[in-house]
């Protein structure tokens, strides 16, 4: 299941929410004020690189793979 971004219309509140696929766009309740005004956000989530902070291709610097 993915997990999705919400921003609740009524207050603001933005929260994340794993949601079956089939279920993404159903009425969700935002966990700040109850309201059934929540809407999916696009995410900003691009993948994981590099490990803890790195910016090069390369696993050279301690906890790579070997």
């Amino acid at each position: 299941m993915p997990i999705y971004e919400y921003r609740c219309r009524e207050c603001g509140h933005e929260f994340s929410r794993l949601v079956s696929m089939g279920m993404a766009d159903e009425d969700i309740a935002c966990p700040h004020c109850g309201a059934h005004a929540a809407e999916r956000q696009i995410s900003t989530f691009f993948g994981i690189t590099g490990g803890s902070g790195s910016s090069g291709g390369s696993c050279g610097s301690g906890g790579g793979f070997t």
